[in-house]
């Protein structure tokens, strides 16, 4: 039977439809699962979603994707991500990249093999846990899948564990915008010297990261438009993150080390999103431009529980989206833990699928 963790993946349904002559008629459905409970499921196929208690499926199974991404698909994709997630201090063992940020996040404290390690494997993964251990951190490795599948196997012999798994998701920017509809004309951001209205940011929140650290003159932020339908804040983009907005990065990784505002802010092309409702900071966002132009990065969408389900989410990635389009950019992509069901449910709606997926792999401790 399936459980949680396939949510978000291609399954195969046989259910239970009727009864003739003492026989049950059965039909087959197949497509995404998209939401799994107590008493149903449901599926996006090719005609439309399809409910199906619980109590008529007869039998249910993942099955392959329709088309697994060629090998250097998976590596150009994970380069624009590691580019767009910058670790401080890094390393490389041949093609493989190592790379540590004081244990903020998984990702910019683990190794990525992706390539030739210019040894053999073994001798790799030993050159790994000394990397780390020098460093006073434990091993991590990142495992795109199926690409690292070899990698895999040699973690699991040495006792590796495993973080849950992480969708890597992708959509065409023509998508995505789509998806959102934009601001109208009643809805863009009022001209110089125009008063804001109750919606509006305050003025000191209006030109966030329209100066820099010490004050420095910073790229001009942009503005989505200070209202969004029906009279809902604005998205205000900026080229540099408020304290406020770092604040919750802060509170939603687990504090903010130096190495943190590094990642945050070492990419040449990056916007903060910011929303506020009433002078208080209800929704941010992260956007990234790069892999030689062609990829924006989402990361760190986050709502305040009190200003969810207001589709704020969707209206951060739509003027980040906005952004990197006219930045150049074609796809966006971003990652997200497979168990997180609520957030794959909402880029599922906006057109993200599943590109790859990867694990974090942990060395048991020594």
């Amino acid at each position: 039977m399936l459980r949680q963790q396939d949510v978000g993946h291609r399954i195969v349904v046989r259910r239970i439809v009727g009864i003739r002559e003492g026989r049950p008629l059965f039909s087959d459905a197949l497509g995404e699962l998209v939401e799994l409970s107590e008493t149903h499921l449901t599926i996006a196929t090719a005609q439309g979603r399809v409910r199906v208690p619980l109590a008529e499926v007869h039998r249910a199974k993942r099955v392959p994707p329709t088309r697994r991404p060629t090998a250097s698909a998976v590596v150009e994709l994970e380069l624009a991500a590691d580019e767009a997630w910058p670790a401080p201090v890094r390393g490389r063992l041949g093609d493989w990249l190592l790379r540590s940020a004081d244990g903020w996040t998984g990702r910019a404290n683990s190794a990525l093999p992706v390539g030739d390690p210019d040894r053999p494997l073994p001798a790799a993964v030993d050159a790994i846990e000394r990397w780390y251990a020098g460093r006073g951190q434990p091993a991590m490795v990142n495992t795109p899948l199926p690409l690292a599948v070899p990698v895999g196997a040699e973690l699991d012999a040495r006792g590796w564990t495993a973080r849950p798994l992480t969708l890597v998701q992708t959509v065409p920017l023509t998508t995505l915008r789509a998806a959102v509809p934009p601001p109208g004309p009643a809805d863009r951001a009022p001209r110089p010297g125009r008063a804001g209205s109750a919606g509006d940011p305050p003025p000191e929140i209006r030109d966030a990261g329209r100066h820099g650290p010490a004050g420095r003159p910073a790229p001009q932020t942009h503005d989505a438009g200070r209202h969004g339908p029906a009279g809902a804040p604005a998205v205000v983009l900026a080229v540099a993150p408020s304290e406020e907005w770092l604040a919750v990065a802060a509170g939603r990784k687990g504090g903010l080390p130096d190495s943190a505002r590094h990642i945050l802010t070492a990419v040449s092309q990056v916007r903060f999103a910011q929303v506020y409702a009433d002078g208080v900071l209800v929704a941010t966002g992260r956007g990234t431009v790069t892999g030689q132009g062609r990829w924006l990065g989402l990361s760190l969408i986050e709502v305040a529980p009190p200003a969810r389900r207001q589709g704020l989410a969707a209206r951060v990635i739509r003027a980040l989206a906005d952004w990197g389009a006219a930045e150049g950019a074609t796809h966006a992509f971003l990652q997200v833990e497979q168990r997180n069901t609520e957030a794959v449910s909402l880029y599922r709606k906006l057109g993200f699928t599943t590109h790859h997926t990867y694990l974090t792999r942990v060395a048991p401790p020594t």
